[in-house]
């Protein structure tokens, strides 16, 4: 009826309500992030802004959204640094590694000057710096302003070696600045690299290197795979960046040589022995049996347990695992089977320039650190070529024609 009151079951009261409370609660909550403080703004400014006589508009309360800046993500590059990278990459070949560890330096020297970082007692910039003006900075810059930098380096407690390779990483940028004609002075004309420490590679001894390869064993597929990559790291002395890019186009099992796609994408030719294909055999027959293994095997040599390419942190996880269990010292990283390899084929009579291809070192002062470890061959030579090494005194020969000898000074005269 019209004129009467309608009248609501107990249960229907109940769900009126509680879709009521349920739209009372999101309009709240609609209401507390429309005008919620937003960040950046101060309380006075915030209540400047949510007054109503403030709004030229209208007298209702309108919420006020900031305006943000422009600022570069941390991890973003410059427009100029991004040129330079895509240099080094297309023109140049660096490796990934090389061209990452690049650009975190240039991020590094872009936010000291920015003023980011290496200033305390310097208010942030406001508003925030845009990535050209971080290149004007870059363009302008000193060699004062690189000195700073450098000094802000030490006062981190930066090794030597890191921040000579900063250094370099500046070195480049500038020169492909002034190649580029955007600049006519190099900052870094006068400015020297730190002298470093020279610290001697560490070298295994043949019995812990059969004792870390026997580690692993062949019984399954990945113990039969970490047997084979430790395997062909010693057997060739390649890198572990270039152990996890090799395809199975790259081996060549019948002459036992490897290809390897070195620094600079060089491509050199690497022996390995036969016990390192051994252990290659035996891990291809594991792969073979595998259910998705169709046909002759493709792709990388080493695949983690999903079925993709194995990464050097992986491969480094393995060998640390294989190392307590062969009780060595857990700080040996992969790079020392690459100079146990060296350093076992220097003992052994090999010349430096062989040693020299075999590890792609560009130059042969890359090698000859290696020399320097091989002391035990160095006493062999010593006491086999040196007159007084064995004996107590230089031997001398008889005289071939031996004469009578001669009449004293004084009965001469």
């Amino acid at each position: 009826m019209r004129g009467q009151r309608r009248r609501i079951r107990p249960g229907h009261a109940n769900r009126a309500t509680g879709i009521a409370g349920r739209v009372a609660c999101r309009g709240s909550l609609l209401c507390l992030h429309l005008y919620a403080k937003p960040p950046g703004l101060s309380n006075k400014g915030y209540r400047h802004a949510m007054d109503p006589m403030n709004s030229p508009t209208s007298p209702s309360v309108q919420p006020i959204v900031p305006a943000i800046s422009a600022a570069p993500s941390p991890k973003s590059f410059t427009p100029l640094v991004q040129q330079f990278l895509d240099y080094l990459k297309f023109e140049r070949h660096f490796s990934d590694y090389t061209i990452k560890s690049y650009g975190a330096d240039l991020i590094q020297f872009g936010q000291f000057l920015a003023g980011l970082i290496g200033h305390p007692n310097d208010p942030a910039p406001e508003p925030p710096i845009t990535p050209g003006q971080i290149d004007e900075k870059q363009v302008r810059c000193e060699a004062i302003l690189v000195r700073e930098f450098l000094a802000y380096l030490y006062g981190q407690n930066y090794t030597k070696s890191t921040t000579a390779r900063k250094l370099a990483t500046l070195r480049s940028f500038y020169k492909f600045l002034m190649r580029r004609g955007l600049i006519s002075v190099n900052p870094l004309s006068t400015i020297r690299t730190p002298k470093q420490e020279k610290r001697l590679p560490r070298c295994l001894e043949l019995e812990e290197i059969q004792k870390l390869l026997d580690t692993p064993g062949d019984a399954d597929l990945l113990s039969a795979r970490d047997k084979a990559m430790l395997e062909v790291l010693y057997s060739s002395g390649i890198r572990v960046s270039e152990l996890v890019e090799l395809d199975m186009a790259d081996l060549d099992m019948q002459e036992g040589v490897l290809r390897v796609r070195g620094k600079g994408r060089k491509d050199r030719l690497t022996p390995i022995g036969s016990q390192a294909i051994k252990a290659l055999q035996r891990y291809f027959e594991h792969r073979s049996r595998e259910p998705n293994a169709a046909g002759p095997l493709t792709g990388r040599v080493f695949l983690n347990k999903h079925g993709t390419s194995i990464s050097t942190r992986s491969v480094r996880r393995k060998l640390d695992k294989y190392l307590v269990m062969a009780g060595l010292d857990p700080g040996i990283s992969p790079h020392t089977l690459r100079h146990s390899f060296a350093t076992h084929l220097l003992n052994n009579g090999a010349d430096l320039r062989s040693v020299q291809e075999l590890l792609g070192h560009q130059s042969l002062s890359t090698t000859q650190i290696y020399t320097h470890l091989t002391t035990n061959r160095m006493k062999q030579v010593y006491d086999s070529a040196h007159p007084r090494a064995n004996s107590p005194t230089i031997p001398m020969a008889p005289p071939a024609n031996p004469q009578t000898p001669s009449q004293p000074y004084s009965e001469a005269i």
